[in-house]
């Protein structure tokens, strides 16, 4: 049975990433044993972090000014990770608030240092990407969020920052060209476009670091990672595993691919949002992600009876986020068109039914 998965994350994964793992599990290199029981100290599981490591690197196009980091705790250790680092008590950062977890961001650094919000679109529901304000020269760092899972919105353009640039790509690293040099650290969750739920990538300037007057707690300190090749502590080994083949996938593909299908993907789907008397999008149009398309039904009461529809055809995860309802599609990497054309058949279907 073919199953189309529009889950929100963990989400797909490329069905060869999927059988390699599923072999690791049950042998790994010839060793006789799981993945699964392996050191995390042993040379096999070294030459996965070093593989997964120059992956990241070259698909970026970055050079050996940045690290490479994998680290547990999801971005949401990443909101406390990056202020306590980098940001110290008489020190600003600003932040740009666009959905639920920008605002978490910028909640954590207030822990740590000044917080100046140079623009939010929480006013509006957070239904478009502010544009247009000034990010000051005298900050610490700017730091924004790239896709937003729950609203639906996403940036097409990155404002230019004359200070430190950060930015959360947890749901769109990878899923399009991007000159990543702009940027001074991206994390990211990779359990929606490069792996699975376990890992977190970090990509940082090291001459970034050791600035703060604070002492920073061992495990929080992104030089004790570094020095340890992420093998500070045992680490999520099977994640990290996971990570590398998609890694591995993804350069298989090329980020032209990528980019152009996961275009054709979201084109298809909001022409259909916007061409089905049914259905209608949520955000402004100038701002919608390619990542989750997010959409209501004009009678808000046919909601449930549609998605029971979908779950019996086969559509798995299109719930709408708890906090904002409706239907929500994400369309990470390794989903295919065809199954965003099974979603617009179905969607094309239920209005007939229903006109």
């Amino acid at each position: 049975m073919k199953v189309h998965n529009f889950n929100a994350g963990p989400a797909i994964l490329p069905a060869p990433v999927i059988s390699q793992a599923a072999q690791a599990v049950t042998e790994f290199n010839g060793l006789g044993m799981s993945l699964l029981e392996i050191s995390h100290r042993s040379k096999d599981f070294q030459a996965v972090v070093d593989e997964a490591t120059a992956l990241v690197k070259e698909i970026a196009g970055l050079d050996d000014s940045y690290k490479v980091l994998f680290l547990q705790g999801g971005a949401s250790t990443q909101f406390g990770m990056v202020p306590m680092n980098l940001l110290d008590a008489s020190e600003t950062a600003g932040y740009c608030n666009t959905g639920t977890w920008a605002k978490k961001a910028q909640k954590e650094a207030k822990q740590f240092g000044n917080v100046l919000e140079l623009a939010t679109s929480e006013p509006d529901n957070f239904t478009f990407i502010p544009k247009g304000y000034q990010i000051p020269d005298n900050l610490k760092y700017f730091h924004i969020t790239s896709n937003n899972t729950i609203y639906g919105t996403q940036y097409h353009a990155y404002p230019k920052s004359p200070v430190p640039y950060i930015i959360d790509m947890s749901s769109d690293i990878f899923s399009r060209n991007c000159d990543f040099s702009q940027f001074d650290l991206i994390y990211a969750g990779a359990q929606k476009n490069i792996g699975s739920s376990g890992v977190t990538v970090v990509i940082l300037k090291e001459s970034l670091l050791g600035k703060v007057n604070r002492t920073i707690p061992t495990m929080m300190d992104y030089r004790t990672h570094i020095k340890e090749n992420s093998l500070f502590n045992t680490p999520p080994v099977f994640s990290i595993y996971v990570t590398m083949l998609t890694l591995r996938w993804i350069k298989e593909q090329g980020l032209n691919i990528i980019e152009s299908v996961n275009r054709s993907k979201a084109e298809l789907l909001y022409n259909a949002i916007d061409s089905n008397p049914l259905f209608k999008g949520t955000v402004a149009k100038e701002d919608r992600s390619w990542m989750n398309v997010n959409f209501i039904m004009e009678n808000r009461d046919l909601e449930p009876e549609f998605l029971a529809f979908a779950k019996a055809n086969n559509c798995v995860g299109l719930a709408g986020h708890r906090s904002v309802g409706g239907m929500r599609a994400s369309l990470y990497n390794a989903l295919g068109l065809d199954s965003v054309q099974h979603l617009v058949n179905l969607m094309n279907e239920f209005a007939a039914k229903k006109g």
